[in-house]
């Protein structure tokens, strides 16, 4: 089948992300999460999905309906399946078995449940609360007349108190408890002003590795332990010493040790996350990647992939080795690891491994794939060959109709002879002796990282006629400590440099491309670097920026990380007015002369819509050429998670901006 037609943005509607495989003990039975976006419901619907993956089957739906079922977890004998899903208003947990019937409501909390995690013996299932002062398991959810609802002042006394994720603090904390499958009885575990995020079950059922930030002190405290959680007495172990951000606590099948992916906060949050394994009868917590410039876990940027899991560690039968997902020079990857500290590619390629399961199978994987013209599908791995067998074909037909534009990955050297990645997207109806405008894309973090995968904004831009490139300057994760630390304190300097050099190392070595019409766009940290740009540079004719910042001196306060941001990465507490001052872009509004189209989210909480609104008043208060666009009811996952009807206006904001002043 030719492809008949260049790609859309509401072509969004048209895909569907497949995520969160999860292959049961057996190495055959395999159940995953599909997700799409109803046009009707401007809304994500996801549903369960099942294949035999020895049989290679065709996927079986296992749920329905236009809700959201998602976190799908195998019971120890692989006979259920415990999952969540809003279905009855708010989420719950089910459980379904695997020879068909309905899904069984497990839990009927005032707040929802989350994250289930079952016993050893399948009798019961470990899950995450969200609960109130007043607030019990059993506590009913008063009917509420919204029309007439009462306001009352929110009283805020600590730093922390609002999210870009969740909103302002409501007084509720994250806790564990468990519920019982026969009696349905159901007990918290943990309580207190302090959330604790459930991890696992050990083999013998005694604990419960939970982690948390027990500090007293929490507005000045970055920390997570790992924490054991006796199931009986409610007593808490305390593992890690306080002195770094610890998640993803796995355990060996045969309890003995615990595999955990974090940092001691060495370069704050530029710190590279590395393998630790906690030794349970020597009671011994031991690095095994600390002489490694191995960066562990999946730390690239997209806007696509809908309810992607991070796995930690995977252990194998035999006690001593396991598997996990490294970020790796623009590629995510699958890596082997064993305690002896031996560490090697299990499969290294040019794509996006966002998603892994193995079963605590040795020789069998399951991965999600995606690559630059593949939106995303299942595979499964033979470890020991490295040969992929495509599962799913999710995307198939879309990708057959539609024209998708590939890249050419880009290597070269700065001015000051560090080593640059990136890629270049050739236009999707590029044809040999054309010229083309060109837009370079910067992405957000700064501490992310493009990769090798399905981007759909640089594909929709590729449709209209545009060049994009894409680079990771320093800063970006997946190329060592010095590179992803080298930013902090230096926002706007070699940061800024390695993004125009890439701009000259293209129209040096890629004929096709005009250099009349170059245009620019990014958002939050690219954001910052897309107004650094406008005022420090004339060679854009447009450009585009996305819930940025403009202003560190402002910042400080009104974000939910601002209070400490500007120290970790500015280098500058507000004593210093100076310093955050000359890295603000609003300082060079004066020399913007490049015609800029500002979007930003009106429930931006990471990096608030005032940042928005003191560039777009300074720009036109200067007569520059600018426009402000302001989405309603969202927060700073606009592009990637945001309301679909709105994610596609943004799209078609952005390439009408490009149409308008550089084609």
């Amino acid at each position: 089948m030719q492809a008949t037609r260049n790609i859309k943005s509401d072509d969004l509607f048209k895909l569907k992300s497949v995520a969160d495989p999860q292959l049961a003990a057996n190495g055959k039975d395999l159940i995953y999460v599909e997700t799409l976006i109803s046009e009707e419901k401007n809304d994500y619907v996801s549903n369960l999905f099942y294949i035999n993956v020895t049989e290679k089957s065709k996927a079986v739906q296992w749920t329905f309906g236009e809700h959201r079922n998602h976190s799908p977890r195998w019971s120890p004998n692989g006979q259920q399946i415990a999952f969540v899903s809003n279905r009855s208003g708010k989420n719950q947990i089910y459980v379904l078995n695997n020879n068909g019937g309905e899904a069984q409501p497990i839990t009927n909390c005032v707040n929802g449940a989350s994250n289930p995690v079952w016993s050893p013996d399948g009798t019961k299932l470990a899950f995450n609360v969200s609960l109130g002062k007043e607030e019990d398991l059993y506590s009913k959810e008063e009917k509420k007349d919204e029309k007439n609802k009462k306001l009352t002042p929110l009283e805020v006394d600590k730093m922390k108190y609002k999210s870009d994720a969740v909103g302002f603090y409501n007084g509720k904390f994250k806790q564990v408890a468990i519920v019982d499958l026969v009696s349905g009885e159901m007990e918290l575990l943990t309580e207190g002003e302090s959330d604790y995020h459930l991890q696992s079950w050990s083999p013998d059922g005694r604990h419960l590795a939970v982690t948390a930030d027990l500090s007293e002190d929490l507005d000045f405290s970055f920390l997570n332990d790992l924490y054991l959680l006796d199931v009986q007495t409610k007593q808490l172990q305390k593992i890690t010493n306080g002195t770094g951000y610890f998640g993803n606590a796995t355990w060996s099948p045969n309890g003995k040790y615990i595999g955990l992916i974090g940092h001691e906060r060495e370069f704050a949050n530029a710190t590279l996350s590395k393998i630790w394994v906690f030794d349970v009868e020597e009671n011994e917590l031991k690095c095994l990647t600390s002489d490694s410039e191995l960066l562990v876990g999946d730390f690239a940027i997209g806007d696509f992939q809908q309810g992607t899991v991070s796995p930690g560690l995977l252990w194998s039968e035999d006690n001593n080795s396991f598997y996990f997902l490294a970020t790796d020079h623009g590629n995510t990857v699958v890596y082997y690891g064993a305690l002896s500290g031996e560490l090697y590619p299990a499969l290294l390629d040019q794509q996006h491994v966002y998603g892994l399961t193995t079963g605590g199978n040795v020789n069998t994987a399951v991965v999600a794939v995606s690559k630059p013209t593949l939106p995303g599908e299942l595979f499964l791995l033979d470890v020991p060959t490295g040969d992929l067998q495509q599962l799913t074909f999710t995307n198939e037909a879309f990708t057959k109709e539609v024209k998708l534009a590939g890249v050419e990955e880009i290597e070269f050297k700065s001015k000051d002879d560090w080593d640059l990645h990136g890629w270049l997207m050739k236009p999707a109806n590029y044809q040999e002796g054309e010229k083309y405008p060109l837009i370079l894309e910067i992405h957000g973090g700064p501490h992310a990282m493009y990769a090798n995968t399905y981007f759909h904004e640089f594909q929709t831009l590729a449709a209209q006629g545009y060049a994009v490139l894409f680079i990771n300057p320093r800063g970006s994760h997946g190329y060592g400590q010095k590179f992803v630390d080298a930013v902090r304190g230096d926002y706007g300097g070699r940061d800024y440099a390695d993004l125009m050099e890439a701009v000259d190392y293209v129209l040096e070595n890629f004929d096709f491309i005009d250099e009349s019409r170059l245009g620019v766009t990014g958002g939050s940290y690219g954001g910052f670097m897309t107004n650094w740009i406008v005022g420090h540079t004339n060679r854009f004719k447009a450009a585009v920026t996305q819930r940025s910042i403009s202003n560190w001196i402002s910042f400080y306060g009104v974000s939910d990380i601002g209070y400490y941001f500007n120290e970790w990465q500015i280098k500058a507490e507000l004593e210093d007015i100076e310093t955050l001052w000359k890295h603000s872009p609003l300082k060079y509004v004066n020399e913007v002369e490049t015609p800029l189209l500002i979007l930003h989210s009106e429930k931006d909480y990471r990096c608030p819509i005032e940042q928005a609104e003191q560039l777009y008043i300074a720009l036109k208060h200067r007569k520059k050429e600018t426009k402000f666009v302001r989405f309603p009811e969202s927060n700073h996952e606009l592009s990637r998670s945001g309301k679909p009807n709105l994610r596609i206006d943004r799209l078609n904001y952005i390439a009408n901006w490009f149409n308008e002043y550089i084609k």
